[in-house]
C-alpha cells in the first residue's frame, strides 16, 4: 500500500510516528510524509526508511488564510500521489485533509484520522463545543477509520460521529526499553541543566503554551517553604518570555530551568525527583506515561487525558490545574513520605506496560490491515 501520513507540524511527526512509520515500511508500504516543516526539519530516519516530504504551508491557527494555501497544496499531492490511504493527525491538518479527500474517496482512498485529544470534552469551554464539535462531526462523514487515544473520546465519537469505524488504542505508544533500561549518571545530568546536585528536581516535558499550564508549577514553588527546590522544564514553545517573566517576579529566576528542545528525556526523568503534568487538556498524556516508565511519581492535573490512565493516590495525583497550592501540597506529601513516594512509583511503572509501543503498533497494523 501506499500510504500518506499528515500532520500540522514537524514537531508532532518527529516525537510521536517514528515507530508507527518504520513499522508500515518494514511491512512493505511506502510511507510519505506531508506537514509544514519549515521551523523543524523532519528526522533523519524518515530519509533512511525513504519517505518522500511534502512541505505543507499548515497554521496552527484554525483562522489563519496559510491554511486555504494548505489545502491547495495538498490537493496536488494526493491528486498525484496515487495513495491508498491518507492518515491525518492533529485538528487543523485533519479537517484540512478530510476535506481535500472528500472526491478521492469515490475513487478508493481510504482516510484514518487518529484524534489526540478532542477540543471538546466534559468541562471544556461552551465555545470548543459550539466551534470544534460540529466541524469534526460534519469531517467525520468523510473518515473510513476514526482512532481515538482515550476512553471519553472514544465513547463519544462511536455514538455521536459519522466514521464508518471508531477505534480505540491506548495512546501512540511507548518504548517502554527506553526508559526502563536508561543509565545516567544524575549529579553529571544536573549540572549540564544548572540544577543543583542536592537539589530535589520537579521536571515538566511539554510545550511552552497556554495549555500546558506550566506557570501553575512555578507559582507552586512559592507555597513551599524550601528553597532547595527546583523545576525544570523540557520544551519549546512561545510562552518562553512569560514563564521567564513570571520565574524572575516571583522571585525564583534561579529555580526555574528552561531547558529548551530536548532528545534526552529519558535522562531527565532519572535525573528527577517529581515529575508534574499540569496541562488543562491532554488526549492522553504520553510524557506522563513516560515519566512512570521511569518511576517517577507523577503529579498530575484533572483532565480526560489523565483520568483515562491516573487513580489519584495510587498510581499518581490528580490536581486541579488552576490550584497551585493543591500542587504544592502533593509534592511535599511525596517530599516527605518516602514510603508514599515508592509506592505510587511502583504502581506507576505497572501502569505505563499498558501503553507499550508493542500493543499500539500491534493495533494499528490490524487496522491497516483489515481494510484487505
Amino acid at each position: 500500500m501506499k500510504i500518506l501520513y499528515v500532520t500540522t507540524i514537524s514537531l508532532t511527526m518527529n516525537s510521536f510516528f517514528k515507530p508507527h512509520i518504520d513499522m508500515l515500511v518494514k511491512e512493505g508500504h511506502k510511507v510519505d510524509i506531508a506537514c509544514n516543516y519549515k521551523d523543524l526539519v523532519l528526522d533523519n530516519l524518515y530519509s533512511e526508511l525513504g519517505c518522500d516530504f511534502f512541505q505543507i504551508d499548515f497554521s496552527r491557527s484554525p483562522l489563519s488564510f496559510n491554511n486555504v494555501k494548505a489545502f491547495f497544496q495538498l490537493k496536488k499531492i494526493i491528486k498525484d500521489g496515487g495513495y491508498d490511504i491518507v492518515h491525518c493527525h492533529t485538528p487543523n491538518a485533519a479537517v484540512i485533509t478530510r476535506l481535500v479527500c472528500r472526491k478521492f474517496r469515490k475513487n478508493g482512498l481510504k482516510v484514518f484520522y487518529t484524534a489526540h485529544g478532542f477540543h471538546f470534552y466534559k468541562g471544556a469551554p461552551k465555545f470548543n463545543w459550539l466551534f470544534f464539535y460540529p466541524v469534526e462531526k460534519i469531517c467525520s462523514k468523510f473518515t473510513d477509520k476514526l482512532i481515538t487515544i482515550n476512553k471519553e473520546d472514544y465513547e463519544l465519537a462511536k455514538s455521536k460521529f459519522y466514521a464508518k469505524e471508531v477505534h480505540y488504542i491506548p495512546g501512540v505508544g511507548v518504548d517502554l526499553s527506553r526508559f526502563e533500561n536508561v543509565q545516567v549518571n544524575k549529579s553529571d545530568k544536573r549540572r549540564e541543566t544548572g540544577v543543583p546536585e542536592d537539589a530535589i528536581l520537579l521536571l515538566s516535558v511539554g510545550e511552552l503554551n497556554e495549555n500546558k499550564n506550566h506557570q501553575v508549577v512555578i507559582k507552586a514553588l512559592t507555597q513551599i517553604d524550601n528553597k532547595n527546590i527546583h523545576y525544570a522544564i523540557a520544551g519549546i514553545g512561545d510562552k518562553k518570555e512569560y514563564l521567564l517573566n513570571l520565574a524572575k517576579e516571583l522571585g525564583l529566576s534561579d529555580r526555574v530551568h528552561l531547558l529548551g528542545y530536548r532528545n534526552d528525556v529519558a535522562e531527565l526523568y532519572k535525573a528527577a525527583d517529581i515529575f508534574c503534568f499540569p496541562s488543562i487538556r491532554e488526549g492522553l498524556g504520553l510524557a506522563a506515561v513516560e515519566a512512570m516508565a521511569c518511576g517517577l511519581p507523577v503529579v498530575a492535573a484533572d483532565n480526560r487525558g489523565t483520568r483515562s490512565f491516573i487513580e489519584d493516590e495510587t498510581n499518581g495525583f490528580i490536581c486541579k490545574y488552576d490550584d497551585e497550592k493543591n500542587f504544592a501540597d502533593v509534592c511535599v506529601r511525596i517530599i516527605t513520605d518516602s514510603n508514599l513516594k515508592n509506592k505510587i512509583a511502583v504502581e506507576g511503572i505497572y501502569t505505563a506496560k499498558k501503553f507499550s509501543q508493542k500493543k499500539v503498533l500491534q493495533i494499528i497494523q490490524q487496522i491497516h490491515n483489515s481494510l484487505f
